[in-house]
């Protein structure tokens, strides 16, 4: 090896890809096992996660671990709900340990108002996690989330439908949701590094039992208040 290029390795300057550095203090743990393994780790520190998934499976449910965590690892800082399509249930919230006086929920009247309050919240420095339902991302509009991100040092999960802009945004990690008996179906579509594109289950019982069905039931309990975003 050139000596250039392993000095610059060393000094972690250097990135190959088929390599992954782990850097433990940036890595935030999702609150489940499958989906740790998966992205070897867990969710970056910022940036932005395009998560697509189909509505009321669980997306937001799936979420909320690392947001707890990130609440009482933050403690001054907010959870920003930006453009739910439905309500959202602050019962459930509460009943996870989300401290709702540190929950803003912003509802604004066009999607040109939705991404300049993503922005502004995302640079405000203020925010810890921010979630946002959109349709229609441009690269351009994603790279200013991005770079908005990185400086607030915000996490932003950006939720979508599956059948909504199948353009490639220029995100920190992708995800394809999908429902499951035991909980959801995920599928990592894009990540830094190598990765694998095979699905796998993630096994929500632990947290939400009403929304699983385990294998030997045949009967599924759904949530009381199936009109509400989660």
């Amino acid at each position: 090896m050139h000596p250039t290029i392993n000095y610059l390795k060393n000094k972690n300057l250097l990135w190959q890809a088929n390599h992954i550095a782990h850097n433990k203090k940036n890595e935030l743990h999702t609150g489940y096992q499958e989906l740790d393994n998966a992205l070897q780790g867990g969710f970056p520190e910022h940036g932005v996660i395009d998560v697509r998934s189909p509505l009321g499976i669980g997306e937001l449910r799936l979420l909320l671990p690392s947001i707890l965590l990130r609440q009482q690892q933050d403690i001054a800082e907010l959870t920003t709900l930006i453009a739910p399509p439905m309500d959202v249930n602050a019962e459930m919230l509460a009943e996870f340990g989300l401290s709702l006086e540190r929950v803003i929920l912003i509802k604004p009247s066009s999607a040109q108002d939705t991404l300049w309050s993503t922005e502004q919240s995302l640079k405000s420095g203020c925010c810890h996690s921010i979630v946002i339902w959109h349709s229609c991302l441009s690269v351009a509009q994603t790279r200013r989330l991005q770079l908005a991100a990185e400086k607030g040092n915000c996490l932003l999960f950006i939720i979508r439908q599956p059948n909504q802009e199948h353009i490639s945004l220029p995100v920190s990690l992708g995800l394809h949701l999908s429902p499951d008996k035991a909980g959801i179906n995920a599928q990592i579509t894009k990540r830094k590094g190598a990765f694998s594109k095979k699905s796998f289950t993630i096994n929500m019982h632990h947290y939400w039992p009403e929304i699983c069905q385990l294998q030997h039931s045949n009967v599924i309990t759904f949530p009381l208040r199936a009109s509400q975003t989660g």
